[in-house]
């Protein structure tokens, strides 16, 4: 896990990505200009068990209208959007990958969604926001790429208002055993 922070945004970041996803929206009928949260799923989330997860995580956490939420790792903004769409939340989303930013950026912008969502590069470990400014954190499949857990966690706290929720998808092995991948 000796991973820095420009190794970790170089892995996922390749080049193109906004272009070949509208290539590919374009040639599935999608009217890339506007397009919806449901024409974006086969696309948009990269954590494991995709939208059905976000869904399953949304309930658990259940915003209101009135809440702000971070979401850190945010990716290429799938549960941001979904978030906001579902539940009428504000989701500022956090990725250190400038090209995942750039590209949320864009799709929600052609989703019409960006008075309520926004996104920003920047790393979990030093998130760009003032204290208590969430009223409700979420994170995806990302403390696999963060060595220094404590601070990961430490940085949710502080910008989480007092009282304010945490939902947490990621992969982790137990005392079950070896993890099994179907």
């Amino acid at each position: 896990m000796g991973e820095t922070t420009s190794d970790v945004s170089r892995h996922y970041g390749r080049g193109g990505l906004v272009d070949r996803l509208l290539a590919a929206l374009t040639e599935a009928g999608k009217d890339i200009d506007h397009l919806t949260i449901g024409d974006l799923a086969p696309v948009d989330e990269f954590h494991s068990r995709r939208r059905l997860a976000t869904e399953e995580l949304a309930r658990l956490l259940a915003p209101t209208a009135a809440d702000r939420v971070i979401d850190i790792g945010s990716g290429i903004g799938g549960p941001a959007r979904y978030l906001a769409t579902t539940y009428g939340c504000k989701v500022s989303g956090v990725d250190l990958t400038p090209e995942f930013v750039a590209t949320a950026v864009e799709l929600t912008r052609r989703t019409g969604m960006s008075e309520r969502v926004d996104f920003r590069a920047g790393s979990a470990l030093d998130l760009p926001f003032p204290d208590a400014s969430f009223d409700l954190g979420w994170t995806q499949n990302v403390a696999m790429n963060i060595a220094d857990r404590p601070r990961f966690y430490a940085e949710m706290h502080r910008v989480q208002k007092p009282g304010g929720r945490l939902a947490i998808q990621d992969v982790a092995q137990g005392p079950g055993g070896p993890v099994h991948f179907r």
